[in-house]
């Protein structure tokens, strides 16, 4: 049976924001996909030439209501990453649930490039196609970083995880997980077609540039 929050009151969208956001979020991807198609394909034999491993890598993440689906990157790691992270918890660089540490000796080469810039991300734009994530909305976290939410902040999970958010505009990893889940609910409180479209316009500047990503 699949894990599922119910929300403890009804949605505040209207039928039309809904339908735009929907429309919006296949447009943008349908249109990413085209323009960087060239860039999959030299990332994913880059990736492949390296350690001859998956390109991809997939993992179980929390979209909106609770529901789990499977979340996917270009593989930016070694293949024992899983697993080696449970040794690296201590060295995390960003306090709270979430694991992030600026020199992680798991990224590989082509990682680390990919990384910095997000096109390890890319995939994800076929989960927006797919109506699993939106292009802005709170990032998808994993099962163990939803459960120590205090109650309050399960209202993130009110709509689609998103491939851009307000942290992407506000210091990335350089900010706390209490830091990211503060934003993320006063995303969800006051979303709308707008405040989408000042997140994107913003976040495009800050990716290329590599602003706070590692």
């Amino acid at each position: 049976m699949r894990d599922q929050f119910v929300p403890a009151e009804p949605l505040s969208e209207s039928l039309a924001y809904r339908g735009v956001k929907r429309l919006a979020d296949v447009t943008v991807a349908l249109t990413a996909v085209a323009v960087f198609s060239p860039i999959f394909l030299i990332v994913s034999i880059l990736i492949f030439l390296e350690d001859k491993g998956p390109i991809l890598y997939r993992q179980p993440r929390i979209g909106r209501f609770g529901v789990p689906f499977w979340f996917y990157k270009f593989r930016s790691m070694r293949l024992d990453a899983d697993r080696l992270r449970e040794e690296l918890l201590k060295s995390s660089d960003t306090e709270g649930a979430a694991f992030k540490m600026k020199n992680d000796p798991r990224v590989t080469r082509i990682g680390r490039t990919i990384r910095k810039f997000s096109i390890d991300e890319m995939p994800q734009l076929f989960s927006v196609l797919a109506g699993h994530m939106s292009i802005v909305g709170p990032r998808p976290h994993l099962k163990s970083e939803v459960a120590t939410y205090a109650p309050e902040e399960h209202e993130r999970l009110f709509v689609k995880p998103g491939l851009l958010c307000l942290r992407e505009i506000r210091g990335r990893s350089h900010l706390s997980f209490e830091q990211w889940i503060l934003f993320d609910l006063e995303y969800v409180q006051n979303r709308s077609l707008w405040l989408d479209a000042k997140i994107f316009l913003l976040a495009i500047p800050a990716v290329i540039k590599g602003e706070g990503a590692y």
